[in-house]
């Protein structure tokens, strides 16, 4: 069976440095940190205080009223993210096949405000006072499903959840069913809200998130000797995917190709990579081999650089392990140090700033770049955006639980 080609139609972002596409892509450029003191609770208590929170959003620019208000604020981000990549791809919806056009949307936790804020009524009044609404906008498939219904989007439609590759794993998937020839177009990527009491408490409690409450626009410092934990992000990323020819077709502009996947287990432990980060070895060995293209073939990694110890040092060795000598020349960032991290988001936002680079020629930097820990020793683009002509990039994204995603994209060239 030949495969069909894939390619990017269209993309939405809502990010903690930007609200739109344009003005995350200036601000990743700008080197912006997207990091201040949390405001959607008291965190007296907590021991971070601190997170990158979406600043500004308005979800009656694309969602109604009534709806928002039955929508937990990771399925707003993620109408309002669709809302963008559909009206940026200019897809006219009666003009094609609605059964071949499908939804693969993610979430790594789900309607966890919702979650939250529901307990404490049925904890103060009763089971009674539970809303109707309760299930339908705490479920994490549920995002997934109004979009589909939003477009009337009928072909493959469900959510991933696979933490933080949870969106990369998204589009996986969307490019396979197209590659193989179920779907035509599907709208994909993942979104998530989990700044909330329990999110930051649990991740305290975890010894996973930075406490640098004194500095916390420099807390993201992946590969940096310094670093002390990720610092939490929410927002959305949304991608169309289409197949090449009817993209051509009906004369659409086209970002980037997307040209493999890789996506393995580490069947280690629930929260730590292996040694060597053996796994993300291999999901970026896989991706390569789906592709059909060499290491020394790849120009760019956008890593996932979480600015957590042990992801950082071995994703540095995966790259080497992989790549050999080829590893000092490519260059490496992690949007995260200015975003923080999206968990299930992640994969969404960063492909999108993959893409952005390949199309316009320029690596987005690591901020808070001061001194590298001697182990971490490859170009992770430091402090300042590098312009460079990239063919290939690969978006790294790994998750708790041994998830392992790479994604393949390629300059678009007709």
């Amino acid at each position: 069976m030949t495969k069909r080609r894939v390619v990017i139609t269209g993309m939405g972002a809502l990010t903690p440095i930007g609200n739109t596409l344009e003005e995350y892509w200036t601000n990743l450029l700008a080197g912006k940190s997207g990091a201040n003191l949390i405001t959607k609770f008291d965190t007296e208590e907590f021991d971070t205080k601190f997170a990158c929170e979406v600043k500004n959003y308005d979800p009656l620019i694309h969602i109604d009223k009534k709806a928002v208000r039955r929508m937990d604020p990771f399925t707003q981000y993620a109408m309002s993210t669709a809302a963008m990549a559909m009206e940026d791809s200019q897809i006219d919806l009666e003009k094609i096949d609605l059964e071949r056009a499908g939804v693969i949307y993610g979430s790594g936790i789900g309607g966890m405000d919702t979650w939250e804020s529901q307990h404490t009524i049925f904890m103060e009044k009763g089971p009674k006072r539970i809303s109707p609404f309760f299930v339908p906008m705490m479920i994490s498939d549920i995002a997934a499903g109004h979009i589909s219904i939003q477009y009337g989007l009928k072909g493959p439609n469900y959510a991933t959840t696979s933490a933080c590759a949870t969106s990369s794993h998204a589009i996986a998937d969307a490019f396979i069913h197209i590659q193989r020839g179920s779907a035509d177009i599907i709208v994909c990527g993942g979104a998530e809200a989990a700044i909330t009491p329990m999110s930051i408490g649990g991740f305290n409690a975890a010894r996973a998130i930075s406490t640098w409450n004194d500095k916390f626009e420099i807390a993201s410092r992946p590969f940096d000797k310094d670093r002390n934990g990720f610092v939490m992000g929410e927002g959305a990323g949304t991608l169309v995917l289409e197949e090449y020819t009817k993209a051509i077709e009906r004369g659409a502009k086209i970002y980037a190709e997307i040209v493999g996947v890789g996506l393995t287990g580490d069947a280690f432990h629930i929260t730590a990579p292996p040694d060597g980060g053996e796994g993300a070895v291999r999901s970026m060995r896989e991706a390569l081999r789906d592709a059909g293209i060499k290491p020394e073939d790849v120009d760019y990694i956008n890593a996932h650089g979480t600015s957590t110890q042990l992801n950082d040092l071995n994703e540095t060795k995966a790259i080497k392990t992989l790549f050999g000598d080829h590893a000092y020349k490519l260059s490496i960032s992690s949007t995260k140090s200015m975003t923080g991290h999206l968990l299930g988001a992640a994969g969404g936002i960063e492909s999108i700033a993959s893409i952005l680079s390949l199309k316009n020629s320029i690596i987005t930097p690591t901020i808070n770049f001061v001194e590298a820990d001697p182990e971490c020793d490859l170009d992770y683009t430091p402090n300042k955006p590098v312009e460079k002509d990239i063919k290939y990039a690969i978006s790294n994204t790994f998750g708790f639980g041994g998830h392992n995603a790479s994604l393949l994209f390629k300059k678009f060239e007709g």
